[in-house]
């Protein structure tokens, strides 16, 4: 049986299978062996208690979903004393997402979260940073160092930057948030997209545009593991459309280390399990003895890899 094991900085993962923030919660418990999994990722908490967004939250897509939640929590003391104790039960180390309006609560988050039970703790700077008129941190290479040094000032435990992929030159963003002392990267957040009904000619959703993932969104994710993979040294964690083993594969092929899967547990809650399975299978065909001989093992020739290099130079 192949060796699925792989690293993340100082975690070793059992296999490289985890759920992506914001879908999983530790009900999963009753159709999954959580231990089964690499690790496990938790919604994204904010420092204070907010309701989130207005409904519909939620709607249906050709080969995905859009989703626009707007991160409702009860705030960081309320997760810690009656979430995370959920899990200490669970071997799989347990991986806290925080999301704040700035730099500075960012940072004073990772120093609640440096907390007995977690593990490492990843950074949605997906999210709106009030000190720029709203937008995202991970827009900006200014503001994902910032938000990223304000947190590795207060915490010894390793800090996951998830990214958005709304951005021209996502290598510039991922390197900003490795100078600035991260320990991986997740890659990516949700496309930001916007569905009209035609019979009420109103937007699907009540917040207007949301993030849109699922199977869609695969290809261009992978594009952005690739990238990321080339510009920077530390890990980096695929997410975005994998159903099935081989879609994990092609994230591993592309540079990924680890993967999360998240709008296929919708679908099926036991799918993270599935592929963990659908992984040993795979080494098994193809005489693969550990599965981080995969990570970025994509067979490119040379000619076009420079050819594809100098393209990218130009254009940036």
């Amino acid at each position: 049986m192949a060796d699925l094991r792989v690293n993340i900085g100082t975690l070793i993962l059992k296999n490289p299978v985890m759920p992506a923030s914001g879908c999983f919660a530790y009900e999963y418990e009753q159709a999954l062996d959580l231990s089964r999994l690499g690790a496990l990722v938790t919604k994204s908490v904010t420092p204070k208690s907010r309701i989130g967004n207005p409904v519909p939250r939620v709607c249906e897509t050709p080969a995905g979903m859009l989703n626009s939640i707007g991160l409702p929590s009860h705030g960081q003391r309320y997760f810690l004393e009656e979430i995370a104790p959920h899990y200490s039960a669970v071997s799989a180390p347990l991986v806290a997402s925080v999301s704040a309006d700035t730099a500075e609560e960012f940072g004073m988050a990772c120093e609640v979260f440096s907390a007995p039970g977690i593990a490492a703790i990843e950074a949605n700077i997906s999210c709106p940073n009030l000190e720029a008129d709203g937008r995202a941190f991970a827009m900006s290479a200014t503001d994902t160092h910032a938000a990223l040094h304000a947190m590795k000032k207060r915490t010894r435990l390793p800090i996951w930057a998830k990214l958005t992929p709304n951005v021209t030159d996502i290598a510039e963003i991922a390197r900003a948030a490795e100078d600035a002392g991260a320990d991986a990267l997740v890659v990516a957040n949700t496309f930001l997209a916007m569905a009209i009904d035609p019979e009420t000619r109103k937007p699907r959703l009540g917040n207007v545009m949301g993030g849109l993932s699922g199977p869609a969104v695969r290809p261009l994710i992978v594009r952005m593991v690739f990238q990321c993979h080339r510009a920077v040294k530390i890990p980096v964690i695929g997410c975005g459309g994998i159903v099935t083993a081989e879609d994990a594969v092609e994230h591993l092929l592309a540079g990924a280390t680890a993967v999360q899967v998240g709008t296929a547990s919708f679908l099926d809650p036991a799918a993270m399990v599935r592929i963990i399975e659908g992984l040993e299978a795979y080494c098994g065909r193809h005489g693969v003895a550990r599965i981080a001989e995969l990570i970025g093992a994509v067979s490119i020739d040379p000619g076009i890899t420079d050819r594809w290099l100098r393209l990218a130079q130009q254009s940036g």
